[in-house]
């Protein structure tokens, strides 16, 4: 801890109204749980595309981004993340097929009932993040080589990524400022780190793409925008309801206006 005396404009959640503190705990909590349940399908995502579904490695990052260079994407998605959403006699028939040459009448007759049955669900085209498998041009789209997501995909995720973790970021970040922490820089860090990693994260996707290693970055990127988060969401709730007001905010406020 250090000395650094409070600045003239700032306002610890102690001096903040409890209507205001309910808003922000609501706040915090949605974007919590939101936050939660997108890791969550991070992990359901990437987890098991090197064929191991127990977690998420740096293959299953290479993969991803830049495929596997041997099946097709099809392929490699049916023998990693989507194994155990197809009996195996059905999966069978959709990899024969593939390497059978991926034929339309083929397609048509065995093909296509698997996938009305087990798939369309999810990839029935509403879903950009998905692939879609509603018709014979789609899913031939997919058997062929598997060189990880297009480009054309990474953009349009990038952009809805980029806005949308910027306004979470924003407003966890707006109610943070009225914690006390010390130092004033280390406060400062917890505030600017996760949209340089937000940065970081989507730009390291395309490097991923053509230089394998920068799955790393991608990693850690992400678990530093999660560790900010975390330390934001409970030293804000903490300093809002359970914790004592720190010593310094109680020894200024006999100078500051009295706010309630």
């Amino acid at each position: 801890m250090t000395s650094t005396p409070l600045h003239p404009g700032y306002q610890h959640f102690s001096q903040l109204p409890p209507s205001l503190r309910v808003l922000y705990t609501g706040a915090l909590c949605i974007l919590g749980m939101g936050y939660l349940f997108a890791v969550i399908h991070l992990f359901f995502t990437y987890a098991g595309k090197d064929g191991d579904a127990s977690s998420v490695s740096y293959q299953d990052m290479v993969v991803a981004y830049s495929g596997t260079g041997k099946d097709s994407r099809l392929e490699s998605a049916l023998r990693g993340s989507m194994a155990a959403m197809l009996p195996k006699d059905e999966l069978g028939k959709i990899v024969g097929w593939v390497q059978g040459g991926a034929q339309r009448p083929a397609f048509e007759s065995d093909v296509r009932p698997i996938l009305e049955k087990r798939c369309l669900q999810c990839h029935d085209g509403s879903n950009p993040h998905l692939v879609a498998l509603n018709n014979f041009d789609n899913v031939h789209k997919v058997t062929e080589k598997d060189t990880g997501t297009t480009i054309q995909t990474l953009v349009k995720v990038s952009h809805i990524h980029l806005f949308g973790m910027t306004f979470i970021f924003f407003i966890v970040a707006s109610i943070f400022t009225h914690a006390y922490v010390r130092p004033v820089w280390f406060k400062c860090a917890v505030v600017g780190l996760p949209f340089v990693s937000i940065a970081v994260d989507i730009l390291s996707w395309y490097v991923t793409k053509y230089f394998h290693p920068f799955a790393y970055v991608v990693m850690g990127a992400g678990a530093v925008s999660g560790l900010c988060f975390a330390f934001m969401f409970f030293v804000s709730v903490w300093q809002m309801w359970i914790g004592k007001t720190p010593q310094a905010v109680r020894a200024a406020e006999g100078t500051l206006p009295n706010v309630g």
